[in-house]
């Protein structure tokens, strides 16, 4: 089963070293590519990423997390197309978990996991471990549809099959629009222990109450409503 792992990266100097490297120490025989989604950056992701001889840089002019994560799944060749986000950092369990899930579940089409955020305090990570616990976990029990966004790994055919991302999706709500439709036609697997590890930024600049309520009501919104309810957003760097 071969892996391709997609990087959108709009303005990410600061984090995508760090995530390429990451890779770079765990990736498996499997991987067959790693993908930088340069998505209309001003600064130097790109450089960032020519940096490591084994990505691929490819540039999206349209900004949005959606033109970019639909770029990616059109450039890459792997049976398995893995997002990540450019703030996070896979490990070796990452990997051994991706490919043991899919080879012993046949009619897997999808499969994602929580965040566990590497630079806040250790309350605000008991919090968020609340939330995943109580909330997420529950939720995908009771929909069969829960995706974290840079943290999921979808079936190249499964993704074909119901047309890739949708890119009128700006930012909220895209990784419950995505494990919506392809819960639609096959098994979307939440994994608690499918664990990456990502930057709490914008919790720290938004605040986590307010964060987390956003995506509750987008993820419900797009579930019965089949939309998000947020339009704006604002890039945290």
């Amino acid at each position: 089963m071969t892996i391709s792992i997609i990087i959108p990266a709009h303005n990410e100097e600061k984090y995508l070293s760090a995530c390429l490297q990451s890779i770079r120490d765990h990736r498996t025989q499997q991987v067959i590519e790693v993908i930088v989604v340069d998505n209309a950056s001003t600064d130097k992701t790109a450089d960032v990423a020519k940096k490591f001889p084994d990505v691929r840089v490819i540039r999206e002019e349209r900004k949005g997390l959606t033109f970019a994560r639909q770029r990616g799944f059109l450039e890459a060749h792997g049976e398995l197309i893995a997002n990540v986000d450019a703030d996070t950092r896979v490990s070796r369990h990452w990997f051994e978990i991706l490919e043991r899930r899919f080879a012993e579940h046949p009619g897997l089409i999808g499969l994602s996991g929580p965040y566990d955020y590497y630079d806040l305090s250790a309350w605000k990570r008991f919090f968020v471990g609340l939330y995943w616990t109580f909330l997420a976990v529950p939720a995908w029990w009771i929909t069969g549809a829960v995706m974290v966004g840079g943290n999921f790994v979808v079936r190249r055919d499964a993704l074909q099959r119901i047309g890739g991302f949708d890119t009128s999706i700006a930012f909220y709500g895209e990784d419950a629009d995505l494990a919506r439709r392809l819960h639609k036609i096959g098994t979307v697997r939440f994994d608690r222990r499918f664990i990456i590890q990502s930057s709490g930024r914008r919790l720290q600049s938004e605040g986590i109450i307010k964060t987390t309520w956003t995506y509750i009501v987008n993820y419900l919104s797009e579930i019965f409503l089949k939309r998000p309810v947020t339009k704006k957003y604002t890039d945290v760097r």
